[in-house]
């Protein structure tokens, strides 16, 4: 089954890959491997900001992590000519979460992300992980969310 019907299922579409906001591109592609940047939480082109632990639970910091890991999905199938059969491995995720000070289930918002690529990519989207509290994020955002990936060759 291909990742685009494995979104059909689940009742996902990937948004438009965003463009930049600062001095960088998307995606990296350089020896077999693709750098996704750091994609902010954010659904229909509106930005998901808050705090987990301030403003946001758990929950909807979960919401935050998938729309972040859509983004990356989506970022990942404009750099390959839009072939998601040439993603080999998700290799790692970093996963950053605005939160309080006493706020410790940033793996649990991150699992937001991770559970959506092993959905979607199977045994190949199991990855390594980083999932890291932080004071702020930019534009405000609830999470970020940047990615390692395997990629075959076209």
């Amino acid at each position: 089954m291909s990742v685009e019907d494995k979104l059909a299922e689940l009742g996902l579409t990937l948004p438009q890959p965003a463009a930049p906001v600062a001095a960088y591109v998307p995606v990296v592609i350089a020896g077999g491997m693709a750098y996704v940047s750091g994609q902010v939480s954010m659904t229909d082109g509106v930005l998901i900001k808050g705090r987990l632990g301030e403003n946001m639970g758990p929950d909807e910091g979960i919401a935050a992590a998938q729309a972040c890991g859509l983004m990356i999905v989506a970022q990942l199938k404009a750099a390959l000519g839009g072939d998601l059969s040439r993603v080999e491995r998700i290799v790692k995720l970093g996963a950053f979460v605005s939160s309080t000070a006493d706020f410790i289930d940033q793996p649990k918002v991150a699992n937001g992300a991770s559970e959506l690529m092993v959905a979607l990519f199977g045994e190949a989207g199991r990855h390594a992980r980083s999932a890291v509290g932080v004071p702020v994020l930019p534009l405000g955002v609830a999470v970020e969310i940047d990615a390692i990936v395997a990629v075959r060759p076209a």
